[in-house]
């Protein structure tokens, strides 16, 4: 089985060299997109050998799509985020996966997000993620602009290989992301004729699925505490934006959307803060 392999990064030299080293382990092909990098990631992938592409910000799904197009065709494809790696055990479980004569459209791995606060460092939570994707379903257009882009179809899991993930290192940019987010998952949703929905009590519910039900609380303390409550901003923040808009507000952005100009738009938004 042929798998192909790609990363999207900029700016990410502390992460990036184990995230290449797990693409390159299990991948037969790996290709990086760059998306204007200047701390030194771009000299990092040269000298892994590893092929790249400078390509200037325009979401997830623009990026996704840039680095198909560098790839030779395969059975699969593989991807990682700049701030992901697989540990040991979990390279074996994705090698030996590689072995069989798989069929379905997605393959999910767990991933592990790893707060490294001034405090100390605990793991937050697991999530399922779909990184092992066929070839005719790995499709990424455009309008994806945020990481939510693959279609909830059928998936199987990879019995114990997990996912590395550098989630946080601070609570403060944990927030400073999540209203990002929320302004650019508000622009999508109004964009596709989404309309806004009550708030009330949306943000307590992820406290208590994170820091309870995931046990972040129990791992981290108050620190995890905090970190669930950042976390959880995008979930209501995004609907009270989408309010804002359908009261006339953010009116540009939304029409950078609907122009497909998301360079434009990213480099609007992020303005903004």
């Amino acid at each position: 089985m042929r798998v192909a392999g790609f990363v999207i990064h900029g700016s990410h030299s502390k992460t990036l060299r184990a995230c290449l080293e797990s693409l390159l382990a299990v991948c037969d092909e790996v290709v990086t997109v760059d998306s204007e990098s200047t701390d030194g990631s771009a000299e990092l992938v040269r000298s892994l050998g590893v092929r790249s592409k400078i390509f200037p910000w325009q979401g997830c799904g623009a990026a996704r799509g840039e680095a198909m197009k560098l790839l030779a065709p395969a059975d699969y494809v593989f991807f990682l985020d700049a701030d992901e790696w697989l540990n040991e055990e979990s390279l074996a479980r994705v090698l030996a996966w590689k072995k069989t004569q798989a069929t379905l459209p997605y393959y999910t791995l767990q991933r592990r997000d790893w707060a490294e606060l001034p405090t100390g460092r605990f793991m937050y939570r697991k999530e399922t993620r779909k990184r092992l994707v066929r070839w005719d379903h790995a499709r990424w257009a455009p309008d994806m602009i945020l990481h939510d882009a693959l279609p909830k179809d059928d998936a199987q899991k990879i019995p114990g290989a997990f996912i590395e993930h550098h989630f946080a290192d601070s609570v403060r940019g944990i927030e400073e992301k999540q209203e990002l987010y929320s302004l650019l998952y508000a622009v999508r949703l109004a964009a596709m004729g989404k309309r806004s929905k009550s708030t009330f009590g949306i943000r307590s519910a992820h406290v208590l699925r994170d820091a309870v039900v995931k046990g972040a609380l129990f791992r981290g303390g108050l620190d995890a505490l905090r970190l669930a409550w950042a976390v959880s901003k995008t979930h209501a923040r995004k609907y009270e934006i989408l309010r804002e808009i359908e009261a006339g507000k953010h009116s540009d952005l939304l029409g950078l959307f609907r122009d497909e100009r998301y360079d434009a738009l990213f480099k609007e938004a992020l303005a903004r803060f």
